[in-house]
């Protein structure tokens, strides 16, 4: 027999501890190396816990929704057991007729009543001493048993029925959780105020429907809009530092680079992906990382080093329709760029109403470093580079 260990992944320095999803396999099932076994939720992202080895799993050491550490053991695998788990038993009729029966495997030694009681604690059979014949777990066993302390803190939902009003009670995901922390944290301590305006797409819809299939032919991904306001939000960072500054105590860093969080909505919760050197971009490449960063946030495979840092971020509530928000500042960033629906309005232009394609900006901002000024002319930088796309590739 090789036992193998199973233990949580390193975590980074600044997440203490994570919590367990759910096993996508039961003791005694084959597993192959590398597949995934469980995934671990932290403050940040969801990693995976690969198989170390091909086997079967003989024990698991940590429940679905425990509160485990970095290295921390989760599971055994022995390496040895793949062929005799597949292999067929051997015949019964080799055993002298007057032998002693085989003791019963200790997970099939609980009466059913027993095993009913075990499964509410969270506890296997072979958890419990049992007082019947061959060590069988009864009933009384069972209820004497104290519940395995990790079930508690196991994220269940509640169901709850009050008079035909339903309801139900669900733990906060560690994720969320976190979110709703830095949300909090955002409000109390950044001075928030929010500065508005609003931008005629007409030249940036032109300029994509000239070029979007050429540019898909070329670049192997579609020609968004995403890319130009990041491309917009960069011009005037760089007209504008404070606003890609970030407060530090009684200090103020101004960054000499653009790395813009790109805010992504994933089945877990809301994460910002960090778009690095943003001004060293082309739009091909914006498009890329941003469509990169919707699939694997879909999917869950977004590591710690894309979610770090950042020092200006742009959230894109229109793509679900929104047409006005006061997005909330991203900490330790000091500005953040709201983007919305493009819908057709009617506006004055030389003294006519005309039918254009508006977009409402809306950045919201640190007061305690960014004045209105600067907050103002920064939104009317973006406006004006949306409004003549041919500057921003001129680099005017």
């Amino acid at each position: 027999m090789a036992i193998i260990d199973v233990v949580v992944p390193q975590l980074s320095e600044s997440i203490s501890e994570a919590t367990l999803l759910e096993w996508k396999f039961k003791v005694g099932a084959s597993v192959s190396q590398d597949e995934t076994l469980i995934e671990v939720e932290t403050d940040k992202v969801v990693l995976e816990v690969p198989s170390p080895a091909s086997g079967v799993i003989t024990e698991i050491i940590e429940g679905d929704g425990s509160t485990v550490t970095s290295g921390q053991l989760l599971a055994k695998i022995d390496t040895e057991a793949t062929a005799a788990a597949s292999a067929p038993a051997a015949a019964p009729a080799a055993a002298p007729a007057a032998a002693a029966p085989a003791a019963a495997s200790k997970g099939d030694v609980a009466s059913p009543a027993a095993s009913v009681i075990l499964a509410e604690k969270g506890l296997n059979a072979s958890d419990v001493a049992g007082s019947g014949r061959d060590g069988r777990v009864t009933k009384a066993d069972a209820q004497a048993a104290s519940a395995k302390p990790a079930a508690a803190a196991a994220p269940v939902a509640v169901p709850l029925n009050l008079e035909g009003r339903p309801e139900q009670r669900v733990p906060m995901t560690r994720l969320r959780a976190r979110i709703a922390e830095r949300l909090l944290q955002s409000q109390q301590e950044n001075a928030i105020l929010t500065t508005f305006n609003e931008v005629d797409m007409s030249a940036v819809i032109a300029l994509r429907n000239q070029y979007k299939d050429k540019f898909e032919k070329e670049h192997g991904v579609k020609l968004g809009f995403m890319s130009f306001f990041v491309k917009a939000a960069v011009a005037a960072l760089k007209r504008y530092p404070i606003l890609n500054a970030s407060v530090d105590g009684t200090d103020i860093i101004y960054h000499g680079y653009f790395d813009i969080g790109i805010a992504v909505s994933s089945p877990r919760g809301l994460v910002v992906p960090i778009l690095r050197n943003a001004d060293q971009l082309s739009l091909a490449d914006i498009e890329k990382a941003i469509a990169d960063f919707g699939a694997r946030a879909r999917d869950g495979k977004l590591g710690l080093e894309d979610l770090t840092g950042g020092t200006f971020s742009i959230s894109n509530g229109g793509v679900f329709g929104s047409m006005m928000s006061t997005p909330i500042i991203n900490p330790p960033q000091s500005a953040i760029l709201g983007v919305h629906a493009t819908k057709e309005r009617p506006v004055a232009i030389n003294g006519k109403v005309e039918i254009r394609p508006i977009n409402y900006l809306a950045m919201s901002y640190d007061h305690r470093i960014i004045d209105g000024r600067e907050a103002v002319l920064g939104l009317v930088a973006m406006k004006e580079a949306l409004e003549d796309p041919q500057r921003l590739l001129l680099d005017i």
